[in-house]
C-alpha cells in the first residue's frame, strides 16, 4: 500500500473510522474517550472532513463494544493513551441504559422477525393444504 493511498480521505464516516482505529490504539481497543476528543484528533489531523469525523465518532461511541467498555470504566483516555478524566456513575448509568434499551429493541425484532416467518410457514402449509384438496377433488370429479 503506498503511503498517498493510506493517506487518502476517507470517503465515508465508516471509513474514517476504520483508519482511525487503526491509527490510535485507544480506539481500536474501544476504551473510553475523553471528553472533547474531537478537538485532539482534529489537531493531529486538520485535513480530516469535521462532519465525517462527527459522524465516524458518533458510530464508534454507540457501538455496543464501546457502551459495554463504558459501563465498567471509571477512566476516560486521551488520544496517546494517558489517563484523561474520570466516567461519573451518570455516565456509567447511561451506557447500561442505552445497552438495554438496544438489546430490548433487538429482542422485539428477533420476535417479529419469526413471528412473520412462522406466519409465512403457516401460509404456505394452507397454501399446500388447498392445494392437495383441489387436486384431490379434481381427480374425485375427473374418474367419472
Amino acid at each position: 500500500m503506498s503511503e498517498s493511498t493510506a493517506q487518502a480521505p476517507a470517503q465515508t464516516a465508516r471509513d474514517l473510522l476504520k483508519a482511525l482505529q487503526q491509527q490510535f490504539q485507544v480506539l481500536r481497543d474501544y476504551a473510553p474517550l475523553a471528553i472533547g476528543i474531537d478537538k485532539q484528533l482534529l489537531a493531529q489531523q486538520p485535513d480530516i472532513n469535521r462532519k465525517l469525523l462527527r459522524s465516524a465518532l458518533g458510530m464508534h461511541t454507540k457501538s455496543v463494544r464501546y457502551l459495554k467498555t463504558l459501563q465498567s470504566a471509571t477512566v476516560r483516555f486521551n488520544l496517546d493513551g494517558s489517563n484523561a478524566d474520570a466516567v461519573s456513575e451518570e455516565q456509567r448509568e447511561l451506557a447500561a441504559n442505552l445497552l438495554r434499551e438496544y438489546f430490548k429493541r433487538r429482542a422485539e425484532q428477533h420476535k417479529a422477525e419469526a413471528a412473520a416467518e412462522a406466519a409465512k410457514k403457516a401460509a404456505e402449509a394452507a397454501e399446500q393444504q388447498r392445494a392437495e384438496k383441489l387436486s384431490k377433488l379434481q381427480e374425485k370429479f375427473s374418474r367419472k
